[in-house]
């Protein structure tokens, strides 16, 4: 019998109508300056050039983060506990995740939450391959909208919600709060939080990462343009713009914008968009903390930092929150 819970939702669920998509994108460029969010990267093919990213040279995140995981799974899952119901935000290729579930004693269930239908089902079909005993509850979902958790197959002693990757750092530092606050919910009284968040280094090694040779990042970020022309009828024309990134050292961050290589008008339903030559659209952020930064962002959601794992060159973390009235214990 399969351990695998079926998708609670079909595919047409799973996806904003698109008269919503045309409405946040006419919304998005109205505004000044011009700005579009980040999910809008992740249809199919922004995942398959996401993944690509990760293999890049200049990439480093994905590198230490495993390097990481190499070095402390094993503890990480000794500090989670047994009897653990493991949520994952944004599972992706649940590379990292095996990693943590091969150390787990006695897991109860993994809810992978991933907004992207089919990455989704690639990544059960092979952890559930990997852990035929582990029940696996898949949630198509938006992980910053609130959720609703399938029912455990049995009590667990915490929920742990793990959070991998560099991901929270793609909110400003109020969104940030407003996300773990909303975590701090959903993990219950005696769950936790696990994190990762990368750390503050050397500005050149940031700013390699978002702007790498082969060019990926770059075709990812102008991919969202296609997806806006297929799904919204609108007619960017890909070749007008490029793709910018660069550190921002004052605000701590990775800045990343879709630049107007010319004059331009860009139809958006109804609306004719004007673009400005060098005019920009901001499409992420991806902030950058030292450890007393993150400790004072989850204060602010009323949770402490209990533990916290590096990689061998400190150039990113995992940390593990707990609400502060229990670190407090």
């Amino acid at each position: 019998m399969s351990s695998v819970q079926p998708f609670g939702l079909s595919d047409d669920d799973r996806r904003p109508p698109s008269s919503d998509l045309l409405e946040v994108v006419q919304r998005g460029l109205g505004a000044r300056p011009k700005r579009l969010p980040s999910w809008l990267f992740y249809d199919e093919r922004g995942s398959a050039l996401f993944e690509r990213i990760c293999e890049q040279p200049e990439y480093y995140l994905t590198r230490c983060e495993i390097a990481l995981m190499d070095e402390h799974a094993a503890d990480i899952a000794g500090a989670l506990g047994s009897d653990v119901r493991l949520v994952e935000y944004g599972s992706g290729n649940a590379h990292k995740t095996r990693m943590l579930l091969e150390h787990l004693r006695a897991p109860v269930t993994y809810v992978p939450v991933e907004i992207s239908p089919e990455p989704l089902r690639q990544s059960v079909e092979r952890l559930a391959t990997a852990f035929p005993q582990l029940p696996l509850q898949p949630l198509c979902a938006d992980f910053s909208k609130p959720l609703r958790l399938p029912i455990p197959p049995r009590a667990p002693r915490r929920t742990v919600l793990y959070f991998p990757g560099s991901t929270i750092g793609n909110f400003d530092n109020r969104s940030a709060a407003a996300l773990l606050r909303k975590m701090r919910n959903e993990m219950g009284d005696a769950g936790g939080i696990l994190i990762g968040a990368d750390l503050k280094k050397d500005p050149a090694l940031i700013e390699a990462a978002y702007n790498d040779r082969a060019g990926v990042t770059a075709e990812f970020t102008l991919n969202m343009l296609a997806r806006l022309n297929r799904e919204i009828g609108s007619n960017f024309e890909l070749s007008a713009f490029a793709h910018r990134s660069h550190y921002n050292p004052m605000a701590g961050r990775i800045e990343t914008h879709l630049v107007s290589r010319r004059e331009q008008q860009v139809k958006v339903g109804r609306v004719n968009v004007p673009f400005r030559t060098d005019e920009a659209i901001q499409v992420e952020y991806s902030c950058k903390y030292s450890l007393e930064d993150f400790a004072a962002l989850t204060a602010r959601a009323g949770l402490a930092v209990q533990r916290v794992w590096t990689d061998p060159q400190r150039m990113f973390s995992v940390q593990y929150l707990v609400r502060a009235s229990m670190s407090a214990r």
